[in-house]
Protein backbone atom coordinates (compact mmCIF):
# COMPACT_ATOMS: atom_id res chain seq x y z
CA UNK A 1 0.00 0.00 0.00
CA UNK A 2 3.10 2.30 0.66
CA UNK A 3 4.09 1.78 -2.76
CA UNK A 4 1.08 2.88 -4.12
CA UNK A 5 1.28 5.97 -1.89
CA UNK A 6 4.33 6.45 -3.12
CA UNK A 7 3.06 6.46 -6.84
CA UNK A 8 0.42 8.20 -6.63
CA UNK A 9 2.32 11.39 -4.89
CA UNK A 10 5.23 10.95 -7.92
CA UNK A 11 2.62 11.74 -10.19
CA UNK A 12 1.27 14.78 -8.37
CA UNK A 13 4.81 16.32 -8.16
CA UNK A 14 5.17 15.39 -11.85
CA UNK A 15 1.82 16.82 -13.23
CA UNK A 16 1.56 19.99 -10.82
CA UNK A 17 5.20 20.56 -11.64
CA UNK A 18 7.26 21.05 -8.36
CA UNK A 19 7.08 19.42 -4.97
CA UNK A 20 6.17 22.62 -3.84
CA UNK A 21 2.55 23.05 -5.91
CA UNK A 22 2.07 18.87 -5.44
CA UNK A 23 1.89 19.59 -1.44
CA UNK A 24 -0.40 22.36 -1.79
CA UNK A 25 -2.51 19.97 -3.96
CA UNK A 26 -2.40 17.30 -1.43
CA UNK A 27 -2.58 19.05 1.33
CA UNK A 28 0.68 17.75 3.00
CA UNK A 29 3.88 19.29 3.77
CA UNK A 30 7.23 19.88 1.48
CA UNK A 31 8.86 17.78 3.14
CA UNK A 32 6.35 14.86 3.52
CA UNK A 33 6.27 15.02 -0.66
CA UNK A 34 9.76 15.01 -0.80
CA UNK A 35 10.07 12.03 1.43
CA UNK A 36 7.65 9.80 -1.22
CA UNK A 37 9.78 11.28 -3.74
CA UNK A 38 12.73 10.01 -2.59
CA UNK A 39 11.78 6.56 -0.73
CA UNK A 40 10.21 5.37 -4.58
CA UNK A 41 13.62 6.35 -6.02
CA UNK A 42 15.55 4.62 -3.08
CA UNK A 43 13.40 1.45 -3.39
CA UNK A 44 13.43 1.78 -7.17
CA UNK A 45 17.03 1.92 -7.46
CA UNK A 46 16.78 4.64 -10.05
CA UNK A 47 16.54 8.22 -10.04
CA UNK A 48 12.85 9.50 -11.62
CA UNK A 49 13.26 13.44 -11.95
CA UNK A 50 16.15 15.79 -12.28
CA UNK A 51 16.12 19.06 -10.10
CA UNK A 52 17.33 21.99 -9.65
CA UNK A 53 16.15 24.95 -7.53
CA UNK A 54 13.92 26.47 -10.83
CA UNK A 55 12.77 23.55 -12.75
CA UNK A 56 12.54 19.51 -12.98
CA UNK A 57 12.71 17.10 -15.18
CA UNK A 58 11.85 13.45 -15.98
CA UNK A 59 14.42 10.76 -16.64
CA UNK A 60 13.61 8.48 -19.05
CA UNK A 61 12.83 5.88 -16.89
CA UNK A 62 11.13 8.59 -15.08
CA UNK A 63 8.96 9.66 -18.10
CA UNK A 64 8.22 5.85 -18.69
CA UNK A 65 7.45 4.87 -14.83
CA UNK A 66 5.53 8.15 -14.46
CA UNK A 67 2.48 6.86 -17.50
CA UNK A 68 1.93 4.00 -15.43
CA UNK A 69 1.19 6.23 -12.36
CA UNK A 70 -0.97 8.15 -14.12
CA UNK A 71 -2.89 5.44 -15.17
CA UNK A 72 -3.21 4.80 -10.87
CA UNK A 73 -4.40 7.99 -10.43
CA UNK A 74 -7.26 8.26 -12.98
CA UNK A 75 -8.35 4.56 -12.00
CA UNK A 76 -8.44 5.65 -8.90
CA UNK A 77 -9.79 9.10 -9.30
CA UNK A 78 -12.86 7.06 -11.60
CA UNK A 79 -13.43 4.83 -8.77
CA UNK A 80 -14.17 7.50 -6.05
CA UNK A 81 -16.09 9.04 -8.88
CA UNK A 82 -18.32 6.62 -9.19
CA UNK A 83 -18.85 5.74 -5.65
CA UNK A 84 -19.74 9.16 -4.73
CA UNK A 85 -22.38 8.99 -7.85
CA UNK A 86 -24.19 6.42 -6.17
CA UNK A 87 -24.87 8.80 -3.23
CA UNK A 88 -26.41 11.10 -5.93
CA UNK A 89 -28.28 9.19 -8.74
CA UNK A 90 -29.84 5.47 -7.68
CA UNK A 91 -28.62 3.08 -10.14
CA UNK A 92 -26.85 -0.63 -10.16
CA UNK A 93 -28.39 -3.97 -9.51
CA UNK A 94 -31.14 -4.13 -6.66
CA UNK A 95 -32.36 -8.10 -5.42
CA UNK A 96 -35.76 -7.76 -3.92
CA UNK A 97 -37.06 -11.20 -2.95
CA UNK A 98 -41.11 -11.31 -1.29
CA UNK A 99 -43.52 -13.29 -1.33
CA UNK A 100 -45.88 -14.02 -4.22
CA UNK A 101 -49.17 -11.77 -3.85
CA UNK A 102 -47.10 -9.15 -2.42
CA UNK A 103 -44.41 -9.12 -5.08
CA UNK A 104 -47.10 -9.09 -7.93
CA UNK A 105 -50.01 -7.14 -6.34
CA UNK A 106 -47.89 -4.10 -4.96
CA UNK A 107 -44.45 -4.14 -5.01
CA UNK A 108 -43.28 -4.71 -8.61
CA UNK A 109 -46.05 -2.09 -9.64
CA UNK A 110 -44.11 0.39 -7.56
CA UNK A 111 -40.64 -0.99 -8.47
CA UNK A 112 -41.99 -0.37 -12.52
CA UNK A 113 -42.49 3.44 -11.53
CA UNK A 114 -39.31 3.73 -10.16
CA UNK A 115 -37.42 2.52 -13.02
CA UNK A 116 -39.35 4.70 -15.20
CA UNK A 117 -38.16 7.41 -12.83
CA UNK A 118 -34.11 6.84 -12.54
CA UNK A 119 -33.15 5.02 -15.55
CA UNK A 120 -30.06 3.64 -14.34
CA UNK A 121 -31.82 1.67 -11.81
CA UNK A 122 -31.57 -2.49 -12.49
CA UNK A 123 -33.81 -3.93 -9.92
CA UNK A 124 -33.87 -8.10 -10.09
CA UNK A 125 -37.17 -9.11 -8.47
CA UNK A 126 -37.20 -12.95 -7.10
CA UNK A 127 -40.70 -13.77 -5.77
CA UNK A 128 -40.67 -16.47 -3.12
CA UNK A 129 -43.30 -17.93 -0.70
CA UNK A 130 -40.60 -18.60 1.63
CA UNK A 131 -37.97 -16.85 3.13
CA UNK A 132 -34.48 -16.59 1.39
CA UNK A 133 -31.03 -16.49 3.45
CA UNK A 134 -30.25 -13.15 2.49
CA UNK A 135 -26.42 -13.36 2.72
CA UNK A 136 -26.38 -17.01 0.64
CA UNK A 137 -28.79 -15.33 -2.33
CA UNK A 138 -26.92 -11.80 -2.18
CA UNK A 139 -30.34 -9.94 -1.17
CA UNK A 140 -30.09 -6.72 -1.01
CA UNK A 141 -33.86 -6.18 0.62
CA UNK A 142 -36.19 -8.47 1.25
CA UNK A 143 -39.83 -7.75 2.20
CA UNK A 144 -41.33 -10.45 4.96
CA UNK A 145 -44.17 -11.00 7.07
CA UNK A 146 -44.17 -10.83 10.54
CA UNK A 147 -40.62 -10.14 12.36
CA UNK A 148 -37.32 -12.21 11.49
CA UNK A 149 -35.07 -14.16 14.15
CA UNK A 150 -32.16 -13.56 12.59
CA UNK A 151 -30.01 -10.62 14.59
CA UNK A 152 -27.85 -10.13 11.89
CA UNK A 153 -29.93 -8.82 9.64
CA UNK A 154 -31.59 -4.78 9.58
CA UNK A 155 -35.50 -4.82 9.72
CA UNK A 156 -38.35 -2.63 10.39
CA UNK A 157 -41.86 -3.07 10.20
CA UNK A 158 -43.09 -0.96 7.00
CA UNK A 159 -46.94 -1.59 6.88
CA UNK A 160 -49.73 -4.55 7.49
CA UNK A 161 -52.41 -6.34 6.22
CA UNK A 162 -54.86 -9.15 7.14
CA UNK A 163 -55.91 -12.21 5.48
CA UNK A 164 -59.63 -13.03 4.86
CA UNK A 165 -61.16 -16.72 4.64
CA UNK A 166 -62.89 -16.85 1.27
CA UNK A 167 -64.12 -19.46 -1.35
CA UNK A 168 -65.82 -19.46 -4.69
CA UNK A 169 -69.53 -18.54 -4.42
CA UNK A 170 -70.88 -21.66 -5.70
CA UNK A 171 -68.82 -23.70 -2.82
CA UNK A 172 -70.21 -21.18 -0.25
CA UNK A 173 -73.55 -22.17 -1.37
CA UNK A 174 -72.58 -25.67 -1.30
CA UNK A 175 -71.15 -25.97 1.98
CA UNK A 176 -74.65 -24.37 3.20
CA UNK A 177 -76.44 -26.90 1.62
CA UNK A 178 -74.90 -30.48 1.49
CA UNK A 179 -72.22 -30.10 4.00
CA UNK A 180 -73.64 -28.72 6.81
CA UNK A 181 -71.53 -25.63 7.45
CA UNK A 182 -68.65 -23.76 5.94
CA UNK A 183 -66.44 -25.71 8.25
CA UNK A 184 -66.61 -28.80 6.46
CA UNK A 185 -65.59 -27.47 3.11
CA UNK A 186 -61.85 -28.50 2.96
CA UNK A 187 -59.22 -26.56 3.56
CA UNK A 188 -56.33 -24.95 1.19
CA UNK A 189 -53.31 -24.02 2.35
CA UNK A 190 -49.91 -22.86 1.94
CA UNK A 191 -46.61 -25.08 2.65
CA UNK A 192 -45.91 -22.73 5.62
CA UNK A 193 -48.68 -23.07 7.53
CA UNK A 194 -49.30 -25.91 9.19
CA UNK A 195 -51.27 -28.78 8.81
CA UNK A 196 -53.68 -28.17 11.44
CA UNK A 197 -55.36 -24.93 10.71
CA UNK A 198 -56.61 -22.59 13.83
CA UNK A 199 -58.20 -19.11 12.74
CA UNK A 200 -59.90 -16.40 15.12
CA UNK A 201 -62.71 -14.08 13.69
CA UNK A 202 -63.36 -10.64 16.04
CA UNK A 203 -66.49 -8.51 14.46
CA UNK A 204 -66.42 -5.46 17.04
CA UNK A 205 -70.34 -3.82 17.13
CA UNK A 206 -70.94 -0.62 19.07
CA UNK A 207 -74.92 -1.22 19.09
CA UNK A 208 -74.76 0.87 22.55
CA UNK A 209 -72.84 3.65 23.53
CA UNK A 210 -70.40 3.70 25.42
CA UNK A 211 -70.43 0.17 25.04
CA UNK A 212 -68.06 -2.02 22.42
CA UNK A 213 -69.24 -5.50 22.28
CA UNK A 214 -66.85 -8.02 20.70
CA UNK A 215 -67.89 -11.35 18.77
CA UNK A 216 -65.59 -14.10 18.04
CA UNK A 217 -65.81 -16.90 15.75
CA UNK A 218 -63.20 -19.88 16.36
CA UNK A 219 -62.69 -21.94 13.11
CA UNK A 220 -60.87 -24.70 13.39
CA UNK A 221 -59.68 -27.13 10.28
CA UNK A 222 -57.80 -29.83 8.82
CA UNK A 223 -55.74 -28.46 5.46
CA UNK A 224 -56.74 -30.74 3.08
CA UNK A 225 -54.37 -29.68 0.06
CA UNK A 226 -51.24 -27.81 0.51
CA UNK A 227 -49.29 -25.93 -2.29
CA UNK A 228 -45.94 -24.30 -2.45
CA UNK A 229 -47.21 -20.64 -3.78
CA UNK A 230 -49.90 -18.64 -2.99
CA UNK A 231 -51.62 -18.11 -6.56
CA UNK A 232 -51.82 -21.70 -7.04
CA UNK A 233 -53.88 -21.97 -3.59
CA UNK A 234 -55.57 -18.77 -5.15
CA UNK A 235 -56.36 -21.31 -8.33
CA UNK A 236 -57.87 -24.13 -6.24
CA UNK A 237 -59.65 -21.71 -4.02
CA UNK A 238 -61.22 -20.15 -7.40
CA UNK A 239 -62.53 -23.28 -8.59
CA UNK A 240 -64.37 -24.54 -6.35
CA UNK A 241 -61.77 -26.71 -4.50
CA UNK A 242 -61.98 -25.49 -1.12
CA UNK A 243 -61.69 -22.31 1.13
CA UNK A 244 -58.20 -20.47 1.83
CA UNK A 245 -56.73 -17.15 3.26
CA UNK A 246 -56.51 -14.58 0.82
CA UNK A 247 -54.48 -10.91 1.38
CA UNK A 248 -57.32 -8.47 1.86
CA UNK A 249 -55.91 -6.30 -0.82
CA UNK A 250 -56.54 -8.64 -3.62
CA UNK A 251 -60.41 -9.04 -2.50
CA UNK A 252 -61.68 -6.66 -4.69
CA UNK A 253 -60.11 -7.28 -8.00
CA UNK A 254 -61.01 -11.47 -7.30
CA UNK A 255 -64.70 -10.64 -6.82
CA UNK A 256 -67.02 -12.66 -7.36
CA UNK A 257 -64.71 -15.47 -8.62
CA UNK A 258 -63.96 -15.48 -4.96
CA UNK A 259 -66.17 -14.25 -1.50
CA UNK A 260 -64.90 -13.99 1.87
CA UNK A 261 -66.92 -16.50 3.92
CA UNK A 262 -67.27 -14.32 6.95
CA UNK A 263 -67.48 -10.53 5.55
CA UNK A 264 -68.29 -9.08 8.47
CA UNK A 265 -65.39 -10.16 10.83
CA UNK A 266 -61.54 -9.52 10.82
CA UNK A 267 -58.36 -12.19 11.06
CA UNK A 268 -55.68 -10.83 13.56
CA UNK A 269 -53.19 -7.81 11.64
CA UNK A 270 -50.64 -9.56 9.46
CA UNK A 271 -47.60 -7.11 9.85
CA UNK A 272 -44.99 -6.55 7.02
CA UNK A 273 -41.11 -5.84 7.72
CA UNK A 274 -38.18 -5.26 5.35
CA UNK A 275 -34.88 -6.66 6.20
CA UNK A 276 -31.35 -5.83 4.41
CA UNK A 277 -28.10 -6.98 5.41
CA UNK A 278 -26.54 -3.15 5.46
CA UNK A 279 -25.17 -2.58 9.13
CA UNK A 280 -25.15 1.17 8.23
CA UNK A 281 -25.54 3.69 5.13
CA UNK A 282 -27.90 1.91 3.43
CA UNK A 283 -27.41 2.41 -0.33
CA UNK A 284 -29.27 4.78 -2.21
CA UNK A 285 -30.63 2.32 -4.43
CA UNK A 286 -32.21 0.13 -1.97
CA UNK A 287 -33.22 2.98 0.13
CA UNK A 288 -35.37 4.41 -2.23
CA UNK A 289 -36.84 0.80 -3.20
CA UNK A 290 -37.51 0.24 0.33
CA UNK A 291 -39.30 4.28 0.39
CA UNK A 292 -41.99 3.05 -2.74
CA UNK A 293 -42.10 -0.46 -0.96
CA UNK A 294 -43.53 1.36 2.54
CA UNK A 295 -45.51 3.47 0.45
CA UNK A 296 -47.34 1.03 -1.81
CA UNK A 297 -48.39 -0.74 1.26
CA UNK A 298 -49.67 2.37 3.07
CA UNK A 299 -52.01 2.46 0.20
Amino acid sequence: MNQLRHMSVFAHIVETGSITTAAESLQLSKSVVSQHLKTLEQELGITLLKRTTRRQSLTPAGDAFFQQCKKLNEIADSAWQQAQNTLQVPQGLVRITAPNALMDTLIAPAIGKLMQQYPLLEPELISNDHPLDLMANDIDLAIRVGPSNDSSLKQKRIGEFRDQLCASPALIERADIELGGIDQAPYIANTWQASQIAHEFRRIETNNPGKTKHKIIRYVAQARCKADSFYTCLTLIQSGAGVGIIPDFLIDNLQPQVQPVFPDYLLPVNPVYALHPYSQNLPLSVSVCLDAVRGALSR
